[in-house]
């Protein structure tokens, strides 16, 4: 597994799962929210497989091979 997600999408997905986590554990939020969990380890492990699957790549300086 080649890291795909660059610092600013690695902070941004655990931003985004960490608050949607709080919300559905707080009851903000319904259960939907706990999908949370899915950018969050993205985050904590720099890759993201529908990335690969579209050819996505946010990690700077590496270019998409052909």
């Amino acid at each position: 597994m080649k890291k795909n997600i660059g610092p600013f999408d690695q902070w941004l997905r655990a931003a985004i799962g960490f608050i949607l986590l709080v919300l559905a554990g707080t009851g903000t939020i319904g259960v939907w929210g706990y999908i949370g969990v899915i950018p969050l380890v993205t985050a904590m492990v720099g890759y993201c497989p529908l990335y690969r699957v579209l050819g996505v790549n946010t990690l700077p300086g590496v270019r998409k091979s052909t």
